[in-house]
């Protein structure tokens, strides 16, 4: 069920019956038809295992079950949303930037040091985003916030993307993320408060990154 751009800020989905979605709760704006809302146990594909995997990473978006026959409009707090169509593979986003998804796709939780070592783990600590983040693989559409828009940088071996860690939203393909101090420009005109970290995604795949380091 792939979405349908109202605005910078307003998405719709078809909800066709024997399908279903999954949403932010009070990502609702608007709906048409015999369309039901209800609050998700488990959390998507994952089954229990995603269930338990978001309670250790103390996971705090809850989700809703979109079923029935008929359209709905989503959006939540002004945000920009940007669509990511997946065709297979899988897509690491943190959880409170997931606006709605499709119900087909396997949900997980991931734990950052796995992907980056002692210095993924920083990283998480750094964006307070915590130690885990969110995967969702398979093939659908997956609707994701942030601030100001969304860019998408092609990541390639020969070519690694640096990122402010306040500024990434997510992330897809065979990508290796890594956290380094650097100087900035705010320490070289004495404005900084401290170390300043840049997230080196290198590998295969695509990043996105939101234009305001403002978090949700």
């Amino acid at each position: 069920m792939a979405f349908t751009r109202i605005n910078s800020k307003m998405v719709e989905a078809r909800i066709v019956p024997g399908q279903r979605m999954f949403s932010q709760r009070g990502a609702m704006l608007a709906y048409r038809g015999a369309v039901s809302f209800t609050p998700s146990i488990t959390g998507g594909q994952g089954g229990v295992m995603s269930m338990i995997g978001r309670r250790v990473a103390n996971e705090a978006t809850p989700l809703m079950v979109v079923e029935g026959d008929g359209s709905v409009m989503f959006g939540h707090g002004g945000h920009h949303i940007h669509c990511v169509d997946l065709a297979g593979e899988t897509l690491y986003v943190e959880a409170d930037r997931l606006l709605a998804f499709d119900g087909s796709l396997q949900q997980g939780t991931m734990f950052m040091g796995s992907q980056g070592g002692v210095m993924g783990v920083i990283r998480g600590q750094v964006t307070g985003q915590g130690l885990f983040t969110t995967t969702l693989q398979g093939k659908g559409s997956v609707a994701v916030m942030a601030h100001g828009g969304v860019i998408e940088l092609p990541i390639t071996p020969q070519a690694p993307v640096h990122v402010d860690p306040q500024a990434y939203v997510a992330h897809r393909g065979d990508v290796r993320n890594k956290l380094s101090a650097a100087l900035g420009w705010r320490e070289m005109v004495g404005r900084g408060s401290g170390e300043a970290f840049q997230l080196e995604l290198s590998g295969q795949g695509m990043v996105y990154v939101q234009a305001s380091e403002e978090k949700l």
